[in-house]
């Protein structure tokens, strides 16, 4: 498979390396997971095979051989030499056709799995692209060629409809480690936030009504998880994704249940977000 356009940042992704904190690496993957699982089965891969995560669509590319393609993710115009091929969907593409995506009208992360999922060498088990470290293949360029490995049998719905990505999400967490910290952290975090364009896959970095701390000082590095809402001296919260860096050295006033994380993945800049203390 060639890669004719990256579109604005286009990453090659797997279901990530988890276990590895205890070396400095983050667990990386697919941010929305489920898209990625949805459009490898649609396409006969395994859930854990390698697609490209294609950030605000954009992307195209040229195929050497026959394959099933299948974009999931937000919404997003998919065309086959020009011609709408919709998403959601197995796409039986021919080897020399190109297929382009266009801007998905919400969200953030489109997802291209192909039959076969790409096999790129793989970094400590996984195929994916940590960004923070530099792990993993580079961002796809114009000109990279990608090999596939064997194709299986497709599974699962032969559609699904696509959802839109919300304005407002409601986001549940788990308060702590340290939530003691922090005044009234359940309250303040409930409050409202807004996601800046100063996210990527490390963090959403959001604005809104600083949290107050109870607690002044300094605190030791330790660990966190993909979800931690790190929150710097600056009282604006950081929640953590795959990304993120395994030890933190500011508190922790929650934790996002990881079903949630998918969503977040999605959140554009501008994007509302309350979270729901459980």
């Amino acid at each position: 498979m060639e890669v004719l356009d990256p579109g604005r940042y286009a990453l090659v992704q797997d279901l990530g390396r988890p276990g590895y904190a205890h070396l400095g690496v983050a667990p990386s993957g697919a941010l929305d997971t489920a898209s990625l699982r949805l459009a490898n089965r649609l396409t006969g891969n395994p859930e854990a095979a390698a697609g490209i995560e294609a950030l605000l669509g954009g992307l195209a590319v040229r195929f050497t051989s026959a394959v099933t393609a299948a974009v999931t993710g937000p919404v997003v115009d998919v065309r086959v030499d020009g011609r709408p091929a919709g998403s959601h969907a197995p796409l039986p593409v021919r080897a020399g056709q190109t297929l382009t995506l266009g801007t998905p009208a919400t969200g953030l992360r489109c997802y291209l799995a192909v039959s076969g999922g790409i096999a790129v060498e793989p970094v400590l088990g996984s195929r994916s692209r940590d960004i923070l470290s530099g792990i993993g293949p580079p961002p796809l360029r114009a000109g990279d060629v990608l090999p596939l490995g064997d194709p299986g049998v497709p599974a699962g719905a032969d559609v699904v409809v696509g959802v839109a990505a919300p304005d407002e999400l409601v986001v549940p967490v788990t308060l702590g480690p340290r939530e003691d910290w922090f005044d009234d952290p359940a309250g303040g975090l409930a409050a409202g936030w807004t996601v800046t364009a100063e996210s990527n896959r490390v963090g959403l970095r959001l604005a809104g009504t600083p949290l107050r701390r109870a607690v002044e000082g300094e605190l030791p590095s330790e660990g966190v998880v993909t979800g931690a809402i790190q929150v710097p001296p600056s009282g604006l919260p950081v929640v953590f994704l795959a990304d993120h860096p395994t030890t933190g050295g500011y508190p922790v006033a929650a934790v996002v249940k990881a079903a949630a994380l998918g969503a977040l993945a999605q959140a554009r800049p501008g994007t509302r977000i309350r979270f729901r203390p459980s």
